[in-house]
């Protein structure tokens, strides 16, 4: 046993011992430095998108079944999700997110784009099936983030997504 610790007390092992330190402590430093600089301000804002973040529902007749969606992932408050009817669309204005229901809104997607201001995300649900014309698709398009949604498990995918690449206003 003693020969085999005398082995490897000599000045090759020691070197390259040490370089080998130092290369682990490199790596590991670069590893913390790559998490804290590019994930962990990712986290942030999808911490303060979930928590601080009011969602508009435009939605009369399945307006439940949308906050359910939402309320039932565990990821948003109920106390940020607000109905929005149309009677009161720019009541949306004042809200970072709009989940539009196209069935129920078809004829208001103008005045909807109107109230949306371009730092805000807007979602517009859309029932499978249902054909939108192309200047409705079109007046989307030309607008920042905004997202046409075909599906509902899509939909909550999406909303995560616009929550972290919003812009935040600075306060």
């Amino acid at each position: 046993m003693k020969e085999l610790i005398e082995f490897f007390n000599h000045p090759f092992f020691v070197f390259v011992g040490g370089i080998s330190t130092v290369i682990a402590i490199v790596g590991f430093s670069y590893a913390i430095f790559t998490i804290v600089s590019g994930v962990l301000p990712v986290w942030i804002r999808l911490g303060k998108g979930l928590s601080n973040k009011k969602i508009a529902i435009y939605a009369e007749g399945q307006f439940d079944d949308f906050k359910n969606l939402l309320v039932d992932s565990g990821l948003f408050n109920e106390k940020n999700i607000e109905k929005v009817t149309s009677s009161s669309l720019s009541k949306g204005e004042t809200h970072t997110m709009m989940l539009v229901n196209y069935n129920e809104f078809d004829d208001k997607i103008e005045d909807i784009l109107r109230f949306k201001k371009d730092s805000d995300a807007l979602i517009v649900y859309v029932s499978n099936g249902v054909r939108v014309p192309q200047n409705i698709i079109d007046s989307i398009n030309n607008q920042r983030n905004s997202i046409v949604v075909t599906f509902r498990g899509r939909l909550l995918n999406d909303i995560v997504t616009s929550l972290i690449t919003t812009a935040y206003e600075k306060k």
